[in-house]
């Protein structure tokens, strides 16, 4: 087995999927001056919910619209608590975190019967999509065809939110708010409800995350399963600077960190190492966006 090959890069782009679609949502939450913390909580219920809606409907359309509308319950949630309630964005965030750690446990318990994972040999996960003529391309074709439908769509919702943020008036309206809420506000501009519009589609965005992780990479749920990737879109979306193709980039780095660590496993080392590459990424991304991430915490504390 060799270590980078092609194979690799289809493995990335597979891993970058459920990171990509979290950042994107966390970045939309961040341009109208929201920090999102609860990425991780929202993309393990949308992993739960497109088990749930699979195993009792065997749609996988109404799957994954029962994933992104469970995540957009647990949005709205947030968006009660920060923006109505003034509540304290971080620690409401943790609190969705634990409190979707708790609920799928508890539900899996409750609906399925089993601790710790549910896994139905009859369940279908989502197909392979294999695109016309790239697939005859040799290398190109294994590369970029063959995978689920999920995985296409993150990657034209990174292009779309590009041409929404900086092509359109609405997109404009929400960078406004994000920059100077007060003086957006004073413009005319609908602040609370750009931020609500913001958040439920961030949840969409992560509930689509949870059903490509649970139905895209495997066909089944375990408790915890997201293992802490809603914070690794989180760090994404800063490495990005909340702008979709930055975000597509940093993405892409942590995907091809996830597909490597899997890749290192073939080579005997041991799973706990090879299971830290990613947050190892991470917490050293931290320490080059310390500045960055202190500067921008100003800028939206100076806005308030």
């Amino acid at each position: 087995m060799e270590l980078l090959d092609w194979t690799l890069v289809s493995s990335t782009i597979r891993m970058v999927t459920p990171i990509l679609l979290a950042a994107l949502g966390g970045a939309l939450c961040a341009r109208v001056g929201v920090f999102n913390v609860g990425l991780e909580g929202l993309v393990l219920v949308g992993a739960f919910s497109a088990i749930v809606g699979n195993h009792f409907t065997g749609n996988l359309f109404l799957a994954i619209l029962i994933a992104a509308l469970a995540s957009i319950l647990f949005s709205l949630l947030f968006a009660y608590m920060t923006i109505r309630m003034k509540a304290n964005e971080i620690v409401v965030g943790v609190a969705i975190n634990f409190l979707a750690l708790g609920l799928t446990t508890f539900a899996l318990r409750a609906i399925f019967g089993v601790k710790g994972a549910f896994y139905d040999k009859d369940m279908a996960g989502l197909p392979r999509l294999d695109i016309p003529v790239i697939k005859d391309i040799p290398v190109l074709g294994d590369i970029l065809s063959g995978h689920s439908p999920l995985v296409y769509v993150a990657f034209i919702a990174a292009i779309l939110l590009y041409i929404f943020f900086y092509r359109t008036v609405t997109g404009f309206r929400v960078l406004a708010v994000g920059l100077n809420p007060v003086a957006a506000r004073s413009l005319g501009l609908k602040v609370t409800s750009l931020q609500v519009l913001a958040i439920v589609m961030c949840g969409a965005l992560c509930g689509v995350a949870g059903a490509q992780l649970s139905l895209g990479q495997v066909t089944m749920f375990t408790e915890g399963m997201t293992a802490g990737r809603g914070f690794i879109a989180l760090v994404a979306m800063m490495m990005g600077q909340s702008h979709p193709l930055g975000i597509l980039a940093s993405s892409f780095l942590f995907g091809l960190m996830d597909a490597l660590s899997i890749r290192l496993q073939g080579f005997s080392l041991p799973t706990q190492i090879t299971s830290m590459l990613p947050y190892v990424l991470t917490i050293l991304a931290m320490f080059f966006l310390k500045d960055k991430g202190q500067g921008s915490s100003n800028n939206q504390q100076s806005t308030r």
